[in-house]
């Protein structure tokens, strides 16, 4: 559903009445400026190769996190293991 000039002009006028019109572009200014530094620190991410868009899909979490944290949930130790012996002890 999108919004009509009718549900803009009502939601602009409630935002008038409830904040007034000097906080508006300081708003919006605001808005943009986080827009802007999270798309920065979005792309810092993709550059610094850390992360993968698998990773991105797993929450930022890169595969051996993960795997320690499901290793955590099935009560298997990680200390000293390969990914691969934990990976064959929580299949066990």
């Amino acid at each position: 559903m999108a919004f009509g000039t009718q549900e803009l002009v009502i939601v602009l006028v409630a935002f008038f009445v409830l904040f007034g019109a000097e906080r508006l572009p300081k708003l919006a200014r605001a808005m943009g400026q986080a827009k802007g530094e999270f798309h920065e620190g979005l792309a810092d991410i993709k550059k610094a190769g850390d992360l993968t868009g698998e990773d991105l899909d797993r929450g930022g979490r890169t595969e051996t996190a993960e795997l320690a944290e499901k290793a955590g949930d099935s009560d298997v130790e990680i200390e000293g293991k390969t990914p691969e012996e934990v990976e064959e002890e929580m299949s066990e």
